[in-house]
């Protein structure tokens, strides 16, 4: 079995910062691609970022150049450093990550529950 439990958000001003983690344990073979999504209330689900396991980073033209995301491949960790938030950036942000776990041939999409970030004055 494999968890992916995010932490981080909250309530912000416009302007300000949040640091969103996401850890995934478990029976990990290895991890792929890991990203942050989210959904906002009355709209569809979008990615946000990804990064490889490489290191390889996209990003939605929506957020370049105020979010960054980065790894740690040995803790199967992601983070997500938002800065200059939006109101428009209110939404749940999921992590995802794309495991094989023990004994699997191929890799499978996990997601965390989610966790809610408001940015309002």
């Amino acid at each position: 079995q494999v968890q992916v439990v995010e932490s981080g958000g909250g309530l912000v001003q416009p302007g300000g910062s949040l640091r969103l983690s996401c850890s995934a344990s478990g029976t990990i073979f290895s991890t792929n691609s890991m990203g942050w999504y989210r959904q906002a209330p009355g709209k569809q689900r979008e990615v946000v970022a990804s990064i490889s396991s490489r290191g390889n980073t996209n990003y939605a033209d929506s957020v370049k150049g105020r979010f960054t995301i980065s790894r740690d491949n040995a803790k199967n960790t992601v983070v997500l450093q938002m800065n200059s938030l939006k109101p428009e950036d209110t939404a749940v942000y999921y992590c995802n990550a794309k495991i094989i776990t023990l004994g699997s041939m191929r890799d499978m999409d996990y997601w965390g529950k989610g966790t809610l970030v408001t940015v309002s004055s």
